[in-house]
């Protein structure tokens, strides 16, 4: 499944629709692959056009960025693999490594 809303223009009144039926401090990710692998319940990936990270490894200063971060956070501890990709290389590792886990790797 993927999130295309982000890259669709709304005009105001859908913009404000929208708004109202996500969940408040929860955004859903880019993409999302709703199957179990591993100790993982299912994959969850932020892609960026860049890195959302400054040099020493800290997240760029901006609203948005820090939601996604926390749901990222709030993903992770329900048991879900979820981290933001930048590089459609790197998006392509991380989905081939997920899709190839077996019940007991990690």
């Amino acid at each position: 499944m993927s999130d295309t809303i982000a890259s669709v223009k709304l005009t105001e009144a859908q913009a404000t629709r929208n708004a109202s039926i996500q969940k408040r401090g929860f955004k859903t990710p880019d993409l999302i692959i709703f199957a179990p692998r591993g100790i993982y319940h299912g994959l969850f990936i932020e892609l960026k056009t860049k890195t959302p990270y400054k040099k020493n490894g800290s997240l760029l200063e901006n609203a948005h960025l820090k939601a996604q971060e926390e749901t990222i956070k709030n993903l992770r501890e329900l048991g879900y693999y979820a981290d933001f990709r930048w590089t459609l290389e790197d998006a392509i590792k991380l989905i081939d490594w997920y899709l190839k886990l077996d019940a007991d790797e990690v």
